[in-house]
C-alpha cells in the first residue's frame, strides 16, 4: 500500500508532445474488426503511448497477474484533475469513512470531489470485446473536444483497466490465431483461461484467492473506493444483444437500497441511450440477480457494480443468427417478443465483434456521462451509505473465540476480511458478550464501521428467498451461488452478538488463534489446516513425519507412542483436455498447502503402469463423458480429442 500511495504522490502528468496515435494505425486494424485479436504487450505499449502523448491520460501499473504480466489502469480525467490525484484520493477516503468526516464538511467535499469510476474489462478471456472497446474509448477521451467528453473529464476520474486477466487474454489470442482458417476457428482453448480457476475468477471478489483479484482490490478498489464499477462481460448469442441493469430479484439484503436504486437508474439510462442510438436487442431486469458478494465487491463498500452482458460471437469470428436460433424462453423475458424490459427485440441477422464494441462504447459513455452529471449526488449518497453502515445497531458484533478447532482457517478468515477493508479488534482482557464469557485474545468485528455490510454478509447465515416460477409452481433456479457464510465454509466458530457490550479492545495486529481441543504434547492437530502445510514442508526438507493412529494428529521428526511413519504420497491429478475449474481449484489447493503432485493427461494415463508411478490419482469433479470420451472427433484439433475410453 505504501508503494502505491507513494506512486500517487509522485504522479505527474507529462506534457503532450504530439497527437496520440489512433488505435487503427497503431494495431493495424479497427477495434472490433472481424478476426482481430490483441496481444497484451501491444495493449500495454499503446496505453504507454497515450500516457506519453496525452495530458488527459496517466497509466500506472497496480499489480502483476498470476503469470507475472503487468496489470495496468489508465487514469483518465482533465489535466488539472490528474495533477491533483492524491488530493482527490484523500477526499474519497474521507467520504468512505464518515467517522473521520463530520456531516458539516460534506457539502464542501461533495463540491470539490470527483466521481470515481472503475471500468474492468475481459475478466473472462474469451469475452474479448471489452479490451477493444477500452482502447477506443481511451483514445476518444484523450482526443475529443465534444461537450460530453469535456463534461466527463471535468467531473469524473476514470480508472480504466483494459484487462484484469491479461494471462487469459494472451492465451485466447494464441489459441484463436492457431485455429484461424480451420474448422475449429472460434472455439475455446482446451485449457482454463485463468491458470487456476478459469471462469470462477469472477466469483473471487469475497475470498481473494487469485493474484489478479488481490491486485484489483488492493491497488484500485481499496485505494480509490469508486462510486461506480462497470464490469463488462459477454453472454450467449441466442437472445438479447445486451443486458444492463436493473437486476432481477433477489437483491442481497445487505446491499444498501440506495446502491440498488442507483444501479437501476444508471442501467436504465444506458438502455435508453443504446435504444436512442438505434441499437436493438437491449434487455433489462433479466437473467442476472444481485445476490452474491462473489461478484459484487464494491456493492458492499458504498459503491455499486454495473454489469453489462453482450451477445457473443465466436471469439472474433462473426456469426449469422437465424430467426429459429433465437430462444423462446429466458429468465425474465421472451427473446422473441416485445416487452417492457425488451422493447426492440433482435430477431436474427449478422452479428460481429464490432457490433459488440459499438454497444459497449455507447454504454461506457452513457455511464460516465451520468457519473459526471450527478457527481455531487453520487458523492453525497456514497457518504450517507457508509454513514448508515457505521450506525448499524444489529447485530452489534461478531466474536471469534481465541480457541478454535482449526486455528489456521480462523486466521485465514479474519485475514480475508481485513483484506476486504474490514476492521478487526482484539480483546486485551476477558469480557462478557451475549451472556457468554470470552478469554483475552479473542477477536471482535463490530458492525459500526463503514464496510460492515461486507463483514455481515460473509459472517451471517444466508436465507435465500423462496422464489417460484409462478404462484404454486416449482422453485425458480438461482442464477448463481446462494450462500457465502465463511464460518460455515471454513469450520470457524463465530458468534453473533446482538446487544452492545463492554470490552478492552484495540485494532488487531498479527492474527493468532490457539487450538481448542486435546492433543498430545508436540502434536500437530489434524483439524488445523496449518498442520498440513507443516507436514508437507517437513517432507520437503527431508524430515520424517508420523501420524497418531487414534487421533490422526501429526508428529514431525520423532516417533510418538501409537504413531506410524507416513511416507510422502505420490499424487497425480487427472487433467482432461476439456477444461475443468475443479481441476484448477484442486491444483491451487495442492500448491497452497505444499502438496507435490503430477498432472496426469490422457496420453500419460493411457501409457499404463499407473500403480508403479502413483499412490493416489485424484479425479476432479467432472462429468463421466468428459473423462471417458472428452471432445468428440472433429470438434477440436485431433491432439485434443478423446478421453480415457469407456
Amino acid at each position: 500500500m505504501t508503494r502505491i500511495i507513494a506512486v500517487l504522490l509522485l504522479l505527474t502528468v507529462s506534457s503532450a508532445s504530439g497527437a496520440p496515435p489512433d488505435p487503427e494505425s497503431w494495431f493495424g486494424h479497427r477495434m472490433g474488426a472481424d478476426r482481430s485479436v490483441l496481444d497484451w504487450h501491444r495493449v500495454l505499449a499503446y496505453f504507454a503511448e497515450l500516457d506519453k502523448e496525452s495530458e488527459r491520460v496517466a497509466v500506472r501499473e497496480y499489480g502483476k497477474s498470476t503469470e507475472g504480466r503487468p496489470m495496468i489502469a489508465a487514469y483518465i480525467s482533465a489535466p488539472e484533475n490528474l495533477r491533483k490525484l492524491e488530493q482527490y484520493r484523500q477526499i474519497q477516503k474521507r467520504l468512505a469513512d464518515p467517522r473521520l468526516t463530520p456531516e458539516s464538511e460534506l457539502p464542501r467535499l461533495a463540491a470539490e470531489g470527483k466521481t470515481i469510476v472503475l471500468i474492468t474489462c475481459s475478466v473472462h478471456a474469451t469475452e474479448i470485446a471489452s479490451t477493444h472497446s477500452a482502447i477506443e474509448f481511451a483514445y476518444k477521451l484523450a482526443t475529443s473536444d465534444s461537450a460530453k467528453t469535456r463534461q466527463i473529464l471535468d467531473n469524473v476520474i476514470l480508472l480504466l483497466a483494459p484487462s484484469i486477466n491479461p494471462d487469459g487474454l494472451d492465451l485466447v489470442t494464441k489459441w484463436y490465431r492457431s485455429t484461424l482458417g480451420t474448422p475449429h476457428e472460434g472455439s475455446s482453448p482446451p485449457e482454463l483461461y485463468q491458470k487456476y480457476v478459469g471462469h470462477d475468477n469472477n466469483r473471487d471478489w469475497y475470498i481473494f484467492s487469485q493474484a489478479e483479484t488481490r491486485a484489483v482490490v488492493s491497488g484500485l478498489h481499496n485505494q480509490w473506493h469508486p462510486q461506480i464499477v462497470y464490469d463488462i462481460h459477454q453472454m450467449g448469442g441466442g437472445g438479447a444483444r445486451m443486458f444492463v441493469p436493473p437486476w432481477m430479484d433477489p437483491i442481497e439484503p445487505n446491499v444498501d437500497p440506495v446502491i440498488a436504486q442507483q444501479a437501476n437508474m444508471i442501467g436504465m439510462v444506458m438502455a435508453s441511450d443504446l435504444t436512442a442510438a438505434g441499437r436493438k436487442g437491449v434487455v433489462v431486469n433479466s437473467v442476472y440477480d444481485f445476490w452474491t458478494p462473489g461478484r459484487h465487491y464494491q456493492s458492499y463498500h458504498g459503491g455499486m457494480r454495473i454489469l453489462s452482458e453482450s451477445a457473443s460471437v465466436r471469439i472474433a469470428t462473426p456469426v449469422t443468427v437465424r430467426p429459429e436460433q433465437i430462444s423462446n424462453t429466458a429468465q425474465g423475458y421472451n427473446p422473441r417478443e416485445k416487452s417492457w424490459n425488451y422493447l426492440e427485440p433482435f430477431l436474427g441477422g449478422d452479428w460481429k465483434l464490432r457490433d459488440i464494441v459499438d454497444d459497449q462504447l455507447i454504454a461506457m459513455e452513457s455511464l460516465c456521462l451520468t457519473a459526471a452529471q450527478r457527481r455531487e449526488d453520487f458523492l453525497r449518497n456514497f457518504y450517507f451509505i457508509n454513514k448508515r453502515a457505521c450506525e448499524r445497531r444489529t447485530p452489534y458484533a461478531f466474536v471469534f473465540p481465541i480457541g478454535q478447532r482449526d486455528p489456521g482457517a480462523a486466521r485465514k478468515l479474519l485475514e480475508t476480511l481485513r483484506f476486504g477493508a474490514v476492521e478487526i479488534e482484539g480483546a486485551a482482557a476477558q469480557f462478557s458478550a451475549g451472556g457468554k464469557n470470552y478469554p483475552a485474545g479473542s477477536y471482535i468485528i463490530r458492525m459500526q464501521q463503514p464496510f460492515s455490510s461486507f463483514a455481515k454478509t460473509l459472517l451471517e447465515r444466508q436465507k435465500y428467498p423462496e422464489l417460484r416460477l409462478y404462484p404454486g409452481g416449482p422453485p425458480k433456479r438461482p442464477y448463481d451461488v446462494t450462500a457465502h457464510t465463511l464460518p460455515l465454509l471454513m469450520g470457524v466458530e463465530a458468534v453473533e452478538v446482538g446487544d452492545p457490550f463492554q470490552a478492552e479492545l484495540a485494532l488487531a495486529g498479527e492474527i493468532r488463534f490457539a487450538y481448542e481441543g486435546q492433543a498430545s504434547r508436540g502434536a500437530l492437530p489434524a483439524s488445523d489446516t496449518d498442520s498440513w502445510r507443516a507436514v508437507n514442508a517437513a517432507w520437503k526438507s527431508g524430515r520424517a513425519v508420523f501420524r497418531e493412529l487414534k487421533t490422526g494428529d501429526f508428529f514431525i521428526g520423532a516417533k510418538a507412542p501409537g504413531s506410524v511413519e507416513l511416507k510422502r504420497p505420490r499424487i497425480a491429478l487427472y487433467k482432461s483436455w476439456m477444461p475443468s475449474m475443479d481441476e484448477g481449484w484442486t491444483r491451487w489447493i495442492f500448491e497452497q498447502f505444499g502438496f507435490e503432485y503430477s498432472s496426469l493427461t490422457n496420453p500419460e494415463a493411457l501409457q499404463g503402469d499407473l500403480r508403479a508411478r502413483f499412490d493416489v490419482i485424484v479425479f476432479p469433479d467432472q462429468s463421466p463423458s468428459a473423462i471417458a470420451q472428452g471432445y468428440r472427433p472433429g470438434s477440436m484439433p485431433q491432439e485434443f480429442v478423446g478421453g480415457l475410453g469407456a
